[in-house]
C-alpha cells in the first residue's frame, strides 16, 4: 500500500511518517531511553565499552526511571511535529521528577552542550550528563529552572496545565504542549486547571495541547484515572471541554505509529480551531483535542527483579533495581536492561549520536532545549509605566481627606492596560476581586478574558480581555506564573489572607532546587504554625 503523502500541515493536512522516519523515531526514543536510565546508574563507562563492574555504579541511586520512557516518546514526537510544521513550541513537563528525560533529550539535541560546554555531546560529555545527575555538586533530579526549555520545575504536583495556559497567553503563534502525570492529575489545582480553556482566545492566545499520561500507579498505588473506564474518562475529558484522542499500547512499533497519527490529528484540529477563529470570525468555543496516552509505568526497563514483577507496576516508580554495586546479579540484570537499547547501534565510537537518532530533532530555536519562550529574558520588554506624579493623590492637610490607594492604583493599572493593549503583554489576575479590591478602573481599558455562555445580565466579559479572574488562587498564580517565564508582566490581585492557598507555589523559586528535598517546595508549615498561640497549637518533632 502506498504511504500517505507528505504535506505541509501547519494549515491542517498530514505529514504521515514514513517506515524509515519510524525506524528513527524509535532511535530517537530508544537514546533517550538510554540515557535516562544511565543518569540513574552509571558514574563511569557510559558506553558499555566493557563489562559492567561495581565503580562503574554510583554509590547512591537516585531519581524516577518510571516516567522517563513515556516522556521520552512525548518529547521524540514533539521533535517530528515541531520539524515537520516549522512550529514555535514549549513543553511544560508537569511529572518535573522525571528530570533525566528532559535533561537526556536537551543533550541529544545539543542545547544542553551550548549551556553547558563541559557536557559535550561525545564519551566525556555523555559520562558528566551520567555522573551529575542527582549527585553531590551535579544537577537536581527534577527539572530544575537550569534545565535547557524548562519554565516548570514539578515538585510539587498540580501547577503544570496552569503554567501551561499562562505561557500560551497573547502568544498567538506558540503551541504549548503540557504532560500532566496521572498522579498529579488526582489533585485539586490540576482538576482545576481543565477549566482554562473557557479563557483561551483562540485569535490571540496559542493553543494548549494536554497529553495525560496513564502509565497507571503513582509512588505505591494505583491512579484514579488510570482505572477509569475509557467510556467514563471520555465523559470526563469531554465535560471538561475536550475531545480525546487514545494512544495505547506496550509494542514500540505499534505506539510509534499511533502517536504520531494522534499528534497529526491533535494539530490539524487545533490549526482548523484557530483558522476558524482567525479568517472566519467563529466565536464558538473550541473543543480543543487531549491525547490520552496509556503506556507502561516504566516500560522497557525490567520486567521483573528478585521473582517481583517491575515493569507496569508501582515497583517501577524510582528505582526499579537497587543494591546493584553489592548485588552480582542486579549488576548482570542492570547491564542487560542498558544493552537491550542497542547504545553501539546510537552512538558512534566517540559517544557521538548518530545520523538517525538526530533525524527528527528540528534546528536552532525550534529544539524544545532552544525555545525563547523557555527564557523569558530573552523576551521581556520593560513594560511602560508612565510617571507616578500623575497619580499622585493631593493632601493638603494630613488627615483632613479620604482616599482609596488600591483605587488610584487602578487607575494606574488602566493606563498601562490601555498603553500594552497593541503589544499585549501585561494581564491582571485575581479570583474575582478585582472589582472588590477597587481596580475597577481597569475595565475601561480591558474586559475579563471569556470564552464560555454569555447573558445579558453580564458585566465586563470580553473574549479578547486581559483580566483574568477565577475562582481559584492556585489557578491565578499558575497563569500569571506561565506568564511572567516567558517574558511578559502582570500582577496578582488577591486578599491577604486567601493568598496563602499559592504561598508553596511562590516561595519555590526562592529555595535551592536539591535531588528532591526543596524541589517538593517551601519546607515552611512549621515555620507558620508556630507563629500561633501555643495554647492553639504545638509541634512535635
Amino acid at each position: 500500500m502506498p504511504e500517505a503523502p507528505r504535506q505541509d500541515s501547519r494549515t491542517g493536512t498530514r505529514t504521515a511518517p514514513t517506515d524509515e522516519e519510524l525506524r528513527t523515531l524509535d532511535a530517537h526514543w530508544r537514546a533517550a531511553n538510554y540515557l535516562a536510565a544511565g543518569q540513574i546508574y552509571l558514574l563511569a563507562n557510559p558506553l558499555l565499552a566493557e563489562p559492567l563492574r561495581p565503580e562503574h555504579i554510583k554509590p547512591r541511586l537516585l531519581g524516577h526511571w518510571g516516567t522517563s520512557p513515556g516522556l521520552n516518546l512525548v518529547h521524540t514526537h514533539l521533535n517530528r511535529v515541531i520539524k515537520a510544521r516549522d512550529l514555535d513550541a514549549l513543553c511544560i513537563w508537569g511529572p518535573g521528577h522525571g528530570g533525566p528525560s528532559v535533561l537526556a533529550n536537551s543533550w541529544l539535541e545539543g542545547s544542553y552542550s551550548e549551556k553547558y560546554p563541559n557536557a559535550s555531546r561525545d564519551a566525556q560529555g555523555m559520562e558528566l550528563l551520567m555522573r551529575q545527575f542527582s549527585f553531590p555538586g551535579g544537577v537536581p533530579s527534577h527539572v530544575a529552572p537550569e534545565v535547557p526549555g524548562s519554565i516548570h520545575e514539578g515538585g510539587e504536583l498540580g501547577y503544570s496545565l496552569a503554567h501551561a495556559y499562562g505561557a500560551a497567553l497573547d502568544n498567538p503563534g506558540l503551541l504549548v504542549a503540557c504532560v500532566i502525570g496521572d498522579g498529579e492529575a488526582e489533585t485539586g489545582p490540576l482538576a482545576g486547571s481543565w477549566h482554562a480553556n473557557k479563557f483561551l482566545d483562540p485569535v490571540h492566545d496559542g493553543a494548549v495541547l494536554p497529553i495525560l499520561h496513564l502509565n497507571g500507579y503513582k509512588i505505591a498505588n494505583p491512579t484514579v484515572l488510570a482505572r477509569l473506564p475509557e467510556e467514563e474518562l471520555d465523559a470526563l475529558l469531554r465535560g471538561y471541554g475536550h475531545e480525546p484522542i487514545h494512544v495505547t499500547g506496550d509494542d514500540p512499533a505499534t505506539v510509534h505509529r499511533a502517536m504520531a497519527e494522534a499528534m497529526d490529528t491533535a494539530l490539524d484540529r487545533i490549526a482548523a480551531a484557530q483558522r476558524a477563529a482567525r479568517e472566519d470570525g467563529v466565536t464558538d468555543r473550541p473543543h480543543w483535542p487531549v491525547i490520552v496516552l496509556r503506556t507502561p509505568k516504566g516500560w522497557t526497563g525490567p520486567a521483573e527483579v528478585d521473582g517481583e514483577p517491575v515493569e507496569g507496576t508501582w515497583r517501577a516508580h524510582q528505582v526499579p533495581l537497587s543494591g546493584v554495586r553489592d548485588n552480582p546479579d542486579h549488576l548482570r540484570q542492570l547491564e542487560s536492561w542498558l544493552r537491550s537499547y542497542r547504545p553501539e547501534e546510537l552512538f558512534d565510537a566517540e559517544g557521538r549520536p548518530v545520523a538517525d537518532v538526530l533525524a527528527c530533532v528540528p534546528d536552532g530555536t525550534r529544539r524544545l532545549g532552544a525555545t525563547p519562550y523557555a527564557n523569558g529574558g530573552l523576551l521581556v520588554r520593560d513594560l511602560p509605566i508612565p510617571s507616578l506624579d500623575q497619580f499622585a493623590v493631593p493632601v493638603d492637610k494630613p488627615g483632613t481627606t479620604l482616599h482609596e490607594p488600591t483605587r488610584v492604583l487602578g487607575d494606574l493599572l488602566a493606563r498601562v492596560m490601555s498603553d500594552t493593549a497593541d503589544r499585549r503583554d501585561f494581564r491582571l489576575v485575581g479570583p474575582d476581586e478585582t472589582a472588590s479590591n477597587r481596580l475597577q478602573a481597569v475595565y475601561g481599558a480591558s474586559g475579563k478574558a471569556w470564552q464560555a455562555e454569555t447573558l445579558p445580565v453580564d458585566e465586563h466579559l470580553d473574549r479578547h480581555g486581559r483580566v483574568m479572574e477565577i475562582l481559584s488562587e492556585h489557578l491565578c498564580q499558575g497563569w500569571l506564573e506561565g506568564y511572567l517565564l516567558t517574558g511578559r508582566h502582570g500582577l496578582f490581585s488577591c486578599y491577604e489572607a486567601f493568598v496563602h492557598i499559592v504561598d508553596s507555589m511562590v516561595n519555590h523559586h526562592v529555595w535551592r532546587q536539591d535531588h528532591n528535598g526543596f524541589s517538593h517546595q517551601d519546607p515552611g508549615f512549621v515555620d507558620h504554625v508556630l507563629n500561633k498561640s501555643p495554647e492553639v497549637v504545638r509541634v512535635y518533632l
